[in-house]
């Protein structure tokens, strides 16, 4: 009988202490040399590309491999926390602490499933790798990126984000556009120029109210919204420039290449993408994990947030502790008894 509230004991403590270790994006070393030292202390033989770390179970050819994924860094605190964000406070069932939730709940629970299997106090059908990966909150070129290439073959991943321990086997992909309109400077007392804030109504117009034709039953449509803009030096100057922002968040039935290619022939402004690497990910519903989750009760649906399996070539989905709602929110949390449960869950779902 696997002791999971002991297990639980031990990852609530390991959790306090990479919550009062800041790790906000692209500033994770600290908290990677506690999670190194932590699985060289449990016998294993870590390995680390830049803050990156990972180990695995000896692998059986005859055997899938399922990678087991949650990311070590924070966004950085709201200002409305009401409490010291890196100061770990545990009031009766409930941790309080940046990073808690998202997602160092999922975090802590993986890696003592992943020590369950690799000890033999259970066994599982599958090859196991377990990583603590970086730089998944800005979608970072030192994160997981850098790891996936040396890994073991993956066939499906179980990502430890916040879903309350229910199968996310869909999320949307991301992708950020900068747009820009042109005009001509002049004095606002004569009218002269050309207003680049009026040249760029018909796109916002077309960007506020076109809806794109194939709608996800697990994601819903893919959305544009326009988040930024920026035009004008002073009052009494007829802008040359206005730059917007939009935040597009494409399903799975569009690539983000497509969706681009689509948006820059219908506006008049210039239009470039950041990076199109942030794609829409899914599972089949009908994969062996997948069906497992439904016969243990669990409700597959599909998420609107991003993760790092939009970097991921493979199969996967996000199944972990605590609630998305609480993500990057003031006095963020988790439970003990969430841990608990996920702990156990994980180790049913992989046995």
């Amino acid at each position: 009988m696997i002791d999971c509230v002991q297990y639980a004991n031990e990852a609530v403590e390991l959790l306090k202490r990479l919550i009062a270790t800041p790790s906000v994006s692209r500033d994770e070393k600290a908290v990677a040399d506690i999670m190194e030292a932590e699985l060289s202390r449990l016998g294993f033989t870590p390995q680390r590309v830049e803050n990156n770390i990972w180990v695995h179970t000896p692998l059986d050819s005859s055997k899938p491999t399922v990678l087991l994924n949650a990311h070590i860094d924070t966004v950085k605190p709201v200002t409305s926390w009401t409490r010291d964000p890196f100061s770990p406070t545990l009031e009766g069932d409930i941790l309080y602490g940046l990073g808690s939730n998202d997602c160092g709940g999922g975090l802590v629970s993986l890696l003592q499933v992943f020590r369950i299997f690799a000890s033999g106090e259970a066994e599982s059908p599958y090859n196991l790798v377990y990583l603590a990966s970086a730089e998944e909150e800005v979608s970072g070129k030192n994160g997981i990126e850098k790891a996936l290439p040396l890994l073991p073959h993956i066939d499906v991943a179980i990502v430890g984000e916040p879903t309350h321990m229910q199968p996310a086997i869909a999320e949307k992909g991301l992708m950020v556009l900068d747009i820009t309109a042109h005009g001509r400077s002049g004095h606002a007392a004569r009218g002269e120029g050309v207003n680049a804030i009026y040249e760029a109504l018909h796109d916002l117009n077309w960007l506020r109210n076109y809806s794109f034709d194939k709608v996800s039953t697990l994601l819903g449509p893919t959305l544009m919204q326009v988040t930024q803009i920026n035009a004008g030096t002073q009052h009494n100057v007829v802008p040359d420039e206005c730059r917007m922002v939009v935040d597009v968040r494409t399903n799975e039935h569009y690539t983000n290449e497509e969706v681009f290619e689509y948006i820059s022939n219908h506006l008049w402004c210039d239009v470039k993408a950041r990076s199109f690497r942030l794609h829409s990910s899914h599972i089949d519903a009908d994969h062996p994990l997948i069906q497992r989750c439904v016969a243990m009760g669990m409700t597959p649906f599909g998420s609107p947030t991003l993760s790092d399996q939009a970097l991921m070539s493979f199969p996967s989905f996000k199944l972990g502790p605590g609630k998305s709602s609480r993500s990057h929110s003031a006095d963020e949390y988790i439970r003990v008894s969430e841990i608990t449960t996920a702990i156990d869950l994980y180790v049913k779902l992989l046995s």
